[in-house]
């Protein structure tokens, strides 16, 4: 893949500034994109028109053989230990990476807004004048994938969706003890149980996922509690999985909301609304409208439902308590939003749709597809079929 930097060109043009500069490891996003490299220890990446890395010797060789790089050069070529004995650690890598960006005749750079504060004053001290970028252009350019991250991101939901029929495999072959506790193969099901064999199905596959939640009751009524402790008969269950790929990196992201048992009148009632409010969300999405608009379809579905959203009553803690979706690629959440705030969707942004309404006393319910921006509507990657009673 060869990604297009017109769009960064352009902003280092418009801010007078020679170059981009980037120092982190490969879970920066940003870094993984500019450069085509991994590494698990921070180096350096200066685009310029082209892309420059400077790395470690320990990195040197599969640098050369595997970045999307003009050239490759290595710290030693910068006679980084003699640095180091001269004027400490900090301040060596100050100066390899002065001399690195002098090498290019790059005396300004635009940075991450997040880009250290100890090393942008180091590279200030040494001559090299230093932007924040607060546009994220990187993270901009991003946001529209090729077919071929379309592609990375197509076989992560496909690995996502089989973990997730593991865990409704498990929920569905239970049994319900007499205190309404589930129970498999003689002992109690958890959500601990639940999340280590989703965690095996997606490590099976080449996949991994920092977190994951399976939440029941009133667990499931906080978004973002992982959830623990016994699942129980007739509550619902919320399970959201956002595996990334250890080879491409990408992720995907995906909500299924469970009853084993009889729901409540009120989860099923909530249930039917979610559904209509995403189809809602899914009608509304299409390339040139705003994450806004697609987040209003969903609001005005619950609210003509009677159930509170955080766009009309920012103080509520019940019901519809967060945005309709964001973007995913290298990162778990990126640019777009899909909420209150105003940008323009492009085809070949990947967001998710994921409404949900919350209540302590009832639960929770949430259903989350991923899908494909496009010129005339969308591609939804999810092929998951939406069941709730198990």
């Amino acid at each position: 893949m060869d990604p297009d930097f017109a769009q960064l060109d352009k902003y280092l043009d418009e801010h007078d500034l020679d170059g981009y500069l980037v120092v982190a490891d490969e879970s920066d996003a940003n870094q993984r994109y500019l450069s085509g490299f991994t590494a698990p220890d921070p180096f350096t990446t200066l685009y310029d028109g082209e892309v420059h890395l400077l790395v470690s010797s320990l990195e040197y060789g599969r640098a050369e053989r595997e970045a999307r790089a003009a050239t490759v050069e290595r710290t030693a070529d910068y006679d980084y230990r003699a640095k180091v004995q001269e004027h400490g650690a900090s301040e060596a890598g100050h100066r390899i990476r002065t001399e690195f960006c002098k090498t290019y005749d790059v005396d300004s750079v635009a940075t991450p807004s997040d880009f250290p504060v100890g090393l942008a004053d180091g590279l200030r001290g040494q001559g090299v004048s230093v932007a924040p970028d607060e546009d994220d252009v990187i993270q901009e350019i991003r946001a529209v994938k090729h077919e071929e991250e379309l592609e990375y991101m197509r076989t992560a939901q496909r690995a996502n969706e089989r973990a997730m029929e593991t865990a409704e495999q498990l929920i569905a072959d239970a049994d319900v003890a007499d205190d309404g506790t589930l129970v498999y193969e003689g002992e109690t099901l958890t959500s601990e149980r639940v999340t280590e064999e989703i965690e095996v199905s997606l490590i099976r596959e080449g996949h991994a996922l920092d977190t994951t939640i399976v939440a029941c009751g009133a667990d499931a009524a906080d978004p973002h509690d992982r959830g623990s402790g016994p699942l129980r008969a007739n509550e619902s269950i919320v399970i959201d999985i956002f595996p990334r790929s250890k080879s491409t990196g990408y992720y995907a992201d995906m909500t299924r909301t469970f009853v084993k048992g009889e729901p409540s009148e009120t989860i099923r009632e909530w249930y039917d609304i979610t559904q209509e409010a995403k189809e809602a969300a899914l009608d509304t999405l299409e390339a040139g409208v705003s994450g806004s608009d697609v987040h209003d379809a969903v609001c005005d579905v619950y609210q003509e439902h009677d159930i509170p959203t955080l766009r009309d009553d920012p103080e509520t803690s019940t019901g519809f308590i967060h945005t309709t979706g964001h973007g995913v690629g290298l990162d778990i959440h990126e640019f777009p939003r899909v909420s209150t705030t105003e940008n323009e969707l492009e085809a070949g942004m990947v967001v998710t749709i994921e409404p949900g309404v919350y209540d302590p006393e009832f639960g929770g319910v949430r259903i989350e597809d991923i899908v494909i921006v496009r010129e005339d509507g969308h591609e939804n990657y999810t092929e998951y079929e939406e069941q709730l009673v198990l």
